[in-house]
């Protein structure tokens, strides 16, 4: 028997978790961690923006907003049985069995593809020097492959003295949760579990598989894992772009993608099932995630074989993701000049902040583009979202009338349920135009219904619409 399994032989069972980071990844997992073994402490830092975290949590309450079915019932379950509660106090992880972390790791600056691991490198520092021998850690942000091998199992050891692999576990499990259904996500999604040796992947396994209900484990390599975790991204930026490409196409050729795609789909063999995604003004949460393997393979010995004078298909396909919102401008300015107008000096009513529909999420939200752009022309933006209520000083109303009145164009950047009743006639109304412009990032407004009331309309993908006669 190996030192680590003999240590975790004495230790027993895990009964009690630290989550380190409560946000979209941490809050449910500690929900269900909560609700599987005997305690659970969420950690977060307290600085003064996220002290009301803290607060909510411990009063059994969901500090996330928007819809998030299951959550706010689980934690105040939690609560009410004295199995979770939540805390500033690091030293709580001596406490604990194993220790998760799900903090945010976003880039600097993705042109160099430097990844910002600054709050990451803080958390570990955090654990590594509260960490006992026998614990499990394990990292469930997105990582550079080679970050847990390397710099986690780095920084744990020089805080804590004892050695990764044989006084402790590690590993990676890359967090599954979406916005909208995280429960959902985390319990039915097949987990990804990487240690660094046997023994870490075993003890993390133990530590995953009670909160899954139909999802399985994956075990593997700690590397394999991380680049498990952002390859599926990845992949999924790949149908994005086909889906964004195709759509600038239909524009150009004036087709409607809606029905590009719904033929697409349309079109199954034995062999392949086809599904196109649909277009969007961006909102993709894994913005970063196509820089981490460039990233990754850089120091790699031999380097990557590629095509003579390409470079990597998935950071393409990321950076034409990345236009999305400069299109939503491009498409808004034809729109006023329709009308003799410029961007310049326009009211423009801004329709949702949200990264995705209906949850408060603004992880790479494609409306902070799209909002500097005009501003940096000169246009007055108003700002609505319903979930939203300020995002890095700029401001955010949760009231819609004052946020359309005056207005020359509306821009839809979310796909809201309450955008998608929005009607033609109120709006126009409140716009106080004849002809206000109307732009739709989301397909989530009738066409025919807008023109027919004299807006100019343009759509992403909608080719067959946006050339159309201005009503009187």
């Amino acid at each position: 028997m190996s030192k680590l399994r003999e240590i975790f032989r004495k230790r027993g069972p895990i009964r009690k978790v630290g989550v380190v980071g409560m946000g979209y990844a941490g809050i449910p997992s500690a929900a269900l961690f909560a609700d599987k073994f005997d305690f659970v402490w969420g950690l977060q830092q307290d600085p003064r923006s996220s002290r009301y975290k803290i607060e909510m949590l411990n009063k059994g309450q969901s500090p996330l907003k928007g819809e998030e079915p299951g959550l706010a019932e689980l934690i105040q379950k939690v609560r009410t049985e004295g199995k979770f509660e939540c805390t500033s106090d690091f030293s709580k992880i001596r406490e604990v069995d194993a220790v998760t972390v799900a903090i945010q790791t976003p880039f600097k600056d993705s042109a160099i593809l430097e990844p910002d691991i600054g709050a990451l490198e803080e958390g570990l520092r955090q654990i590594g020097r509260n960490l006992r021998r026998g614990m499990l850690v394990v990292l469930e942000s997105t990582i550079t492959p080679g970050t847990t091998k390397g710099m986690a199992a780095g920084i744990l050891h020089d805080e804590s003295g004892l050695a990764p692999g044989k006084d402790f576990a590690l590993a990676h499990a890359p967090e599954k949760a979406m916005a909208g259904r995280l429960i959902q996500t985390i319990q039915e999604h097949d987990r990804i579990v990487g240690g660094i040796n046997r023994e870490s992947t075993e003890r993390a396994v133990e530590l995953y598989e009670p909160v899954l209900t139909t999802g399985k484990i994956i075990a593997m390599d700690s590397n394999a894992a991380e680049v498990t975790k952002v390859a599926g991204d990845m992949f999924r930026d790949l149908q994005i772009v086909a889906a964004n490409q195709l759509a600038l196409y239909c524009e150009a050729m004036r087709v409607n993608v809606y029905d590009v795609s719904a033929g697409i789909n349309n079109l199954k063999c034995e062999e392949t099932t086809r599904a196109a995604l649909y277009p969007g003004a961006g909102g993709h949460c894994s913005t970063k995630d196509a820089y981490h393997p460039e990233r990754g393979s850089m120091p790699a010995e031999p380097k990557p074989d590629n095509p003579l004078d390409t470079g990597s298909l998935y950071v393409l396909a990321r950076r034409i993701n990345d236009f999305m919102p400069a299109h939503m401008y491009n498409l808004t300015a034809s729109g006023l000049s329709r009308l003799g107008k410029r961007v310049e000096y326009s009211r423009i009513a801004l329709l949702g902040w949200d990264s995705i529909n209906n949850p408060d999420d603004t992880m790479s939200t494609p409306a902070a583009q799209y909002y500097n752009m005009l501003t940096k022309k000169g246009a007055k933006v108003t700002i609505h979202d319903p979930y939203v209520s300020g995002y890095n000083g700029v401001k955010i109303s949760k009231n819609l009338v004052d946020c359309l009145k005056g207005a020359s164009a509306v821009a839809i950047l979310t796909g809201h349920s309450q955008y998608q009743a929005l009607k033609p006639r109120k709006i126009k109304k409140l716009t106080g135009l004849q002809h206000p412009v109307i732009v739709d990032g989301k397909n989530v407004i009738d066409p025919d219904a807008f023109i027919n009331e004299g807006f100019v309309y343009l759509g992403i993908g909608r080719g067959d619409k946006n050339h159309h006669d201005i009503s009187n």
